[in-house]
This record gives structure tokens, sequence and C-alpha cells, in this order.
């Protein structure tokens, strides 16, 4: 989908001034983050919060300075009597695209939270929906929304650290069990015969593989030529904690991303962008970027960032180009298809892994994995290539 005016916006222009009366799906764990970045621009006179859908009310101590918007289970119901121009969709994965496609029968625009679905097939379903409807979708990649990327793809296209040898990403998180049993999907790659890949490479580090790919100038589902999988798991689930993938893209680059959930101590998730004169390193929840180059003193810059909701707002209201539009995430959802039909994550032997105290439960640890992800994002490898002894004797390839 692209980022211009439908017919349809253009009609609806004269009755989309601010403030945009908007819906909130799913108000409780990540989807809190929404309602204060909603309250956020309601301040600036952007946003009205006119419904928050969810199973279970909200309380009054949960809508403390919140106001009181309508509130309801039915999302579509919802979005009638409050006439939406906006729904922020932060749902379970699996409940994605028919949200998103409800939206988009009602002519509300989307902000959907990130996997934007479980497979491909409802990934296609999810943006060729929303494109017949003729509203405009983003993708909460909270990172793209970052100045420093269009940043980094400038210096590698200018030929700063010279030829582009190849994309690395590290991520290093501790997660407790207590995590793995945070909502019934949680863990799972599918649940009650329905995909939902809640894993670590396509969930709470999908950040870092949808960066990797952007800095690598590879964000279309067209741009992947080959992806390469090593899932494993430390915690007793079905779906992956600690996993390595490398995309080759069709211009010919490497792209590896290294992520676990059971780190010996959590760290800053960062891309390195490797070139035949230097490299770049993007800590992306920060906006930090260092660049080390030959012949130069290493320079480190702290970028800004557009918020993507607020983004959404302006391109309704005003024709500003989309940052993040679904097909700026098909090479990412190419990824998230590798996972998903590649065999079952394979347990990492208890020999590998002890347990320490957690945040609300314990923790697994997987032994020396911390220095194996920064190994990974540095030579561009997959575990099994870095000598991990726990790493599978074969990788899982899919085309």
């Amino acid at each position: 989908m692209n980022s211009t005016h439908t017919n349809r916006e253009d009609m609806d222009t004269a009755r989309t001034r601010t403030p945009l009366p908007v819906v909130l799906a799913g108000a409780r764990g990540h989807g809190r983050s929404h309602l204060l970045n909603i309250r956020r621009l309601e301040d600036l006179g952007l946003v009205r919060l006119a419904g928050i859908c969810e199973l279970r009310p909200l309380d009054e101590a949960e809508l403390d300075g919140i106001g009181d918007p309508k509130q309801s289970a039915d999302l579509e119901a919802l979005l009638t009597s409050t006439d939406a121009r906006i729904v922020v969709l932060s749902t379970p994965i699996q409940t994605h695209t028919d949200m998103a496609l409800a939206a988009a029968r009602h002519g509300a625009h989307i902000l959907l939270e990130k996997p934007p679905a479980p497979s491909y097939a409802e990934f296609r379903r999810m943006a060729d929906g929303v494109e017949a409807a003729g509203v405009a979708c983003q993708i909460g990649f909270q990172s793209l929304g970052s100045h420093a990327v269009p940043a980094i793809r400038r210096m590698v296209e200018e030929g700063a650290i010279g030829e582009l040898l190849g994309v690395g990403a590290a991520g290093a998180w501790v997660r407790d069990e207590a995590y793995f049993r945070r909502a019934p999907w949680a863990g799972h790659r599918r649940l009650d015969g329905v995909d939902v890949v809640d894993g670590a490479l396509t969930n709470p580090l999908a950040h870092a593989v949808a960066t990797a790919l952007a800095l690598s100038g590879s964000t279309r589902a067209e741009d992947v030529e080959h992806i390469e999988t090593e899932l494993l798991r430390a915690n007793a689930i079905e779906s992956d904690d600690t996993s390595a993938v490398r995309v080759v893209t069709s211009a010919g680059t490497q792209v590896t991303v290294a992520a676990t959930l059971c780190a010996e101590k959590s760290a800053e998730p960062y891309v390195i962008v490797h070139g035949s004169q230097g490299r770049i390193t993007f800590w992306y929840r920060q906006d930090r970027v260092l660049v080390q180059r030959a012949g130069h003193g290493p320079v480190e810059t702290e970028y800004g960032r557009t918020d993507l909701l607020e983004n959404l707002v302006a391109h309704v209201t005003g024709g500003e180009r989309l940052w993040v539009p679904p097909a700026e995430t098909g090479a990412f959802m190419r990824v998230v298809e590798a996972v998903r039909t590649a065999p079952e994550p394979l347990d990492v032997p208890a020999a590998h892994w002890h347990t320490e105290p957690g945040e609300s439960a314990p923790r697994r640890v997987v032994d020396g994995v911390d220095a194996l992800v920064d190994a990974s994002a540095d030579a561009l490898g997959l575990f099994s290539e870095l000598g991990a002894p726990w790493a599978p004797p074969a990788r899982a390839e899919a085309r």
C-alpha cells in the first residue's frame, strides 16, 4: 500500500480535521503505552480518545487522567457508535488481520502493532483488504520512525563506509518464566490450530529484524531472496526464545539477526552496518548512531524520532508520507513466514542453561549466549557457525 491519498481520503478531508476520534483496541500490557501516547496527542489537540475495546472494561484507576471514553468488547459496535477515524490495534497477533479489516470496513485508518500478522498469507489478506477499502495503515515498528534510519541509508548510499558488506543485528534480553505466561497465546507457535508465531525474532525482538532489513535497503517482500533460520528454546514453551536468522537479499546482501530472551544480562539491542571501509552501529531504541571509518575518528550522534500515530494523523489530515505502510514490512513478513514454516525449535540441552532468580519468577539463562549474540552481529554468522555447543547440527532453510 502506498502513502498517497485515495479519493476516499480526499473526500473525507473536510471531516477529518483534528482532533480525530480514536478507538484503542487493547489498552492493557503494551497497549498501556498507546493509551498514554493518545493522551499526549490529546493535549496537542490532534486526537480525542473516543473508545476503548477490551474484553474486560478498564476500571476507574486504569482510566485515571484518561477521561471517560466509551468501552465495549465489540470493536465494530464501538466503531459505529464513536465514528472513529483512527483505530489503534494492540491486540493478540492472531487477531490483527480480522480486526484491521473490520476497521477498514468502517472507513477508519489504522495503526497496527507489530508483527502485522502471524503468516504471510494473513499479512497479504490484511494489506490487500486495507488498500481496497481506501484507508491508511501504519505498522507499529517504532524504530522505523527514527530519523537515524534514513540518515544511515544516505551514508551507505553515499559511500561513507565503502561498499556495503552486510548488516548484523543483536538482541539480548532477560525474560523470566512469568513472561511466557503473560497471556494465553504467549510462547506459542499456534493456539487452537491458529498461527501465533510468538518467537524471539518475530515479536519481542522483531524491531531488530525490521531495522536490520531497513538499513540494508531491503524492506519489501520482493527484496528477499533466501532465508535460513536456527530456532531454539531453553524455556518450556512451544516457540523459540534463542534464535538466529540470515536473510540474503535480492541485491546479494547478507542480513543476520541473533536474538535471545535468555541472556545473562539485558543489553540494548543494536544493528551494525558493515562496510569495506568502516561500520555504522545503531542502538535503535535510543536513536543513537556510532560511525567508525578508516581515516576518521569515531562520530556518535543522537537523532530525533517521529511518533507513528502522530505521523498517521498528519497523513490523514495533511497528506504527510507514512513512515511504515504495510508494503515496507513485506521483507519482515517473509522472515515471519520462514519462522512459521521452520521445523519446531530445538531444545537447548539442559547442560547448557541454568536458572537464576527473575523479576517475578525464575529465569533460564543460556550459557555464553550474550557473547554469541554479539559475535553474530560482528561476523554475520549463525550460532552453528560460531561454535555454540548448543546450536543445531544443521540449519532449517526456506526460500
